[in-house]
């Protein structure tokens, strides 16, 4: 745990140094195409700072405040990022769009020197990360990847300014890159959306849990069954199971094992199973007042 910390840790700090060093870079070199990177890079430090933090809270047991303890943190700091890379991407179209048209001349020099310490930098903070084994580590490394290809266009577009007075290249490669921000917030909201609205996650298949369930010996009916997910990574599920009440409490119990762990191989962490009885003929439940 204090190592997927550290790693996180130190993944921020570079990110945000670096930040740093690419708004000064951008405006030395003219280069708008840095400076919407420092844009991107600036969401990312927000995001790696908030998964420090997460990562550090992410043990905490649940109490009478958070009964379903703290995962949901994450989905604000994802929320606060999009906002952030969202304004950002809107000032760097601002800025560009007039560039394209009356392109500016940019220290190409200068630029292919930022873009070979961006490579170093999201190099290293990837390296650092991707050796990590917790989801935290993984979705940071994916972002640092994504700066650090970002940084190797720009290494490009700098190279090709040495030998060619085509400096409309800047504000091309600067749209590229907001282009790639923009799914990537369009990606993630949606997914927020998703979770907000308690959708049932992409990956599981919410009938043939059904069908399943439906199929252990006992159970005349599956009903009331309801799938989501707290942060899109715990998955939770409540369903009622209709017995026969000549069952035994033993047999009840066993029961309910069986649709538990049938449950939980669908990447299911946190099951809810309420019994009802047949009482009499017709289809006419009862609820169990004992959760067994």
């Amino acid at each position: 745990m204090h190592q997927n910390q550290n790693n996180i840790g130190l993944a921020f700090f570079l990110n945000l140094s670096f930040t740093i060093v690419e708004v000064i870079g951008g405006l030395y070199t003219g280069s708008i195409a840095i400076l919407s990177d420092a844009i991107h890079d600036l969401g990312d430090s927000l995001s790696l700072g908030i998964a420090y933090f997460l990562e550090k809270i992410s043990h905490k047991k649940p109490d009478d405040i958070y009964t379903y303890g703290y995962d949901r943190f994450s989905l604000l700091g994802a929320l606060i990022t999009s906002f952030v890379l969202i304004g950002g991407s809107i000032f760097i179209i601002s800025e560009t769009i007039p560039r394209l048209f009356n392109p500016v001349q940019v220290d190409a020099q200068g630029m292919l020197l930022f873009a070979v310490l961006g490579i170093v930098f999201n190099g290293i903070a990837f390296f650092k990360t991707h050796q990590g084994h917790s989801l935290n580590e993984k979705t940071v490394s994916l972002h640092l990847l994504e700066d650090m290809l970002g940084w190797v266009a720009i290494l490009i577009g700098s190279i090709v300014l040495l030998f060619v007075d085509f400096y409309v290249l800047d504000a091309i490669l600067s749209l590229g890159i907001v282009v790639i921000i923009l799914v990537y917030v369009y990606n993630s909201t949606k997914q927020l959306f998703n979770i907000f609205m308690q959708k049932v996650p992409d990956e599981i298949d919410f009938d043939d849990i059904m069908k399943q369930i439906n199929k252990i010996d006992h159970i005349i009916k599956a009903h009331h069954g309801h799938v989501w997910t707290l942060d899109g990574i715990r998955h939770m599920m409540s369903i009622h199971i209709v017995l026969d009440t000549k069952l035994t409490i033993d047999k009840i119990i066993s029961i309910k094992k069986m649709v538990k762990e049938k449950i939980q191989e669908f990447n299911i962490e946190h099951v809810t199973i309420e019994c009802e009885f047949i009482e009499g003929e017709g289809d006419g439940y009862v609820e169990s007042k004992t959760s067994i």
